[in-house]
């Protein structure tokens, strides 16, 4: 609600260029002129909505509607304030983007046969960054991707460790691999957001 009709127009287009802008879709559920009565609480309450006025004020009784309803009131008087504060609410609902991190490598320079299982495990010297088990990998050969999955066991001379730093060796397991071969690099990665 605003306090006239040229208002709610201006704030109309306003809200409507956010939605180009950040690709969302803000619902404009009811506009017009007036206070904010309990019927506008009430439809509120009723489609998950808030309500904002701008430059006009709540009839006796909405704000306690309200508060039993739960229902948000926000109340401007500078349009720019309001274009703003819904700017950042959506800002903060829009879906993250993701890019690629990689955290270490790894040159597998041996390979052992550990346990009664037979499982094959790399012993590694890590060129760069850091190993972490846990995480997403790739096994390079020749440049080419081989494998791709998760580092499952990761350890230090005998002790299981939860990540190794460049410099040191280790021993490094992978979830459904074992045809290591001396010479491989197995890349290290994961997800980031991107603000």
């Amino acid at each position: 609600k605003a306090d006239v009709q040229g208002s709610v127009e201006a704030i109309r287009t306003a809200l409507e260029r956010l939605n180009e802008k950040y690709d969302a879709r803000i619902r404009i559920i009811h506009a017009a002129s007036g206070t904010i009565t309990e019927s506008d609480v009430l439809l509120a309450a009723a489609s998950g909505a808030v309500n904002i006025g701008f430059n006009t004020r709540l009839e006796p009784g909405a704000r306690a509607l309200a508060e039993a309803e739960g229902v948000e009131i926000r109340q401007y008087d500078v349009i720019y304030h309001l274009t703003e504060e819904v700017e950042k609410a959506l800002a903060g609902l829009r879906e993250p983007t993701y890019r690629e991190v990689v955290y270490g490598r790894a040159e597998v320079r041996q390979v052992f046969t550990i346990g009664r299982t037979g499982q094959q495990v790399a012993g590694c010297y890590v060129l760069d960054g850091k190993i972490i088990r846990g995480q997403r990998v790739r096994v390079l050969r020749d440049g080419k991707v081989v494998f791709d999955g998760r580092v499952t066991s990761l350890r230090r001379f005998k002790e299981d460790v939860r990540e190794v730093a460049a410099g040191f060796e280790c021993g490094v397991g992978i979830e459904g691999f074992s045809d290591f071969r001396p010479g491989d690099i197995l890349e290290v990665y994961g997800q980031e957001a991107v603000a």
